[in-house]
């Protein structure tokens, strides 16, 4: 006996099709170990709405980053408020606004960086994978001071070392990366050298003062009175109070002096600076940058700036692997002034301005 088959209209058809999928769908995403609830993909942010002061720093809730194929979505534990966040929070000076965004900040999410675990990954992604304990830097993406932020796996991303916190991984890409370019990298410090830190009490300086001890450099470091037992503590030979002695004025001569807060000039350091002595700084101002152009033709001292967030992902990924080989074998450790929780980011703000900050100021996002 033969089957006749009915024909099916293409309306009858559409129909059908329709009634299946609307069966099926729900199936499949609960079986979808990668679907994120609709109702768990919003995240708190920091937004800066404008220019200005600390106020003008709101929570918000925002949309939860995707992870494009060759991403990875971090939740972040911990974050950093920086010296660097204040500046591109008021927009100051004014030349930045042409990167940053002229009437307001193009990236809305502050900070840089992160340190957390693993949510989710890309189709593409080898390396990583949810679970791993991760800390890196965002660079000029920025987007870290929030509850999760996503990264590409090529990115300045790593797994972090055994044994250290959130806390102290999510300040490694400020003052140990930055310090750590500009001490070893650019000015390549030998043993016996004469190093002086100017601000050595601060997130950079805790660092290079460190890193200059450990490669063998004799280290002054320039800080306040009520902070010299700390920069001690930290390796430095000697210590100068800024309040009582002006270290441009003494009979010293040091082969690099790193400015790590832009409050001196090469014009005041050039008398204690070596005759081929350099003089660093990763706070720009229009008369370094006019000796740096001058460099070349004057020969002698030299004076040099590098914005190292940004540098290329693969540079700040080697130089961040060099921060962790430091931490691993017990040299460089993270000095932590004050830490907040996510909502007091504008409090953190307000603190750094102060321009009394020790060490770094973390944002604790995860408890």
């Amino acid at each position: 006996m033969s089957t006749k088959r009915v024909p099916i209209c293409n309306s009858e058809l559409r129909r059908r099709i329709s009634v299946l999928t609307v069966a099926i769908t729900p199936r499949l995403l609960c079986h979808n170990p990668n679907r994120l609830d609709m109702n768990t993909m919003k995240m708190k942010a920091v937004i800066a709405t404008a220019y200005g002061g600390p106020d003008v720093l709101e929570i918000q809730e925002v949309d939860r980053p995707q992870p494009a194929e060759n991403e990875v979505l971090v939740q972040v534990f911990a974050t950093v408020a920086t010296t660097a966040d204040t500046m591109m929070r008021t927009g100051k000076p004014y030349f930045g606004r042409l990167f940053l965004g002229l009437l307001r900040p193009k990236q809305a999410i502050m900070g840089t960086g992160f340190a957390g675990v693993v949510e989710q990954v890309g189709d593409r992604v080898t390396g990583f994978k949810p679970g791993d304990r991760v800390f890196g830097e965002t660079t000029t993406s920025f987007g870290a001071n929030a509850e999760y932020v996503a990264v590409a796996e090529d990115g300045v991303i790593l797994k972090m070392p055994d044994g250290l916190p959130f806390s102290e991984a999510a300040a490694f890409c400020d003052g140990h990366l930055t310090s750590f370019n500009f001490l070893k990298r650019i000015a390549g410090i030998q043993p016996g050298q004469k190093i002086l830190i100017n601000g050595a009490a601060g997130s950079l300086g805790t660092a290079a003062v460190q890193l200059a001890k450990y490669y063998g450099g004799h280290v002054t470091g320039v800080c306040s009175g009520r902070n010299t037992g700390l920069v001690k503590s930290l390796g430095a030979d000697k210590v100068i109070d800024y309040t009582k002695v002006d270290f441009t004025q003494i009979n010293e001569q040091y082969d690099v002096i790193y400015d790590s807060v832009g409050k001196s000039s090469f014009m005041k350091s050039k008398q204690v600076l070596a005759k081929n002595g350099l003089y660093l700084s990763p706070v720009l101002s229009l008369p370094l940058l006019l000796r740096m152009l001058l460099n070349p033709v004057l020969g002698g001292r030299k004076a040099k700036f590098e914005a190292t967030g940004l540098l290329s992902d693969s540079e700040l990924r080697k130089l961040l692997v060099g921060v962790a080989e430091l931490y691993r074998i017990g040299r460089l450790r993270t000095v932590i002034d004050r830490q907040y929780p996510l909502e007091k980011t504008p409090e953190a703000h307000g603190y750094i301005s102060g321009g009394h900050k020790k060490g770094n100021v973390v944002i604790m996002v995860r408890p």
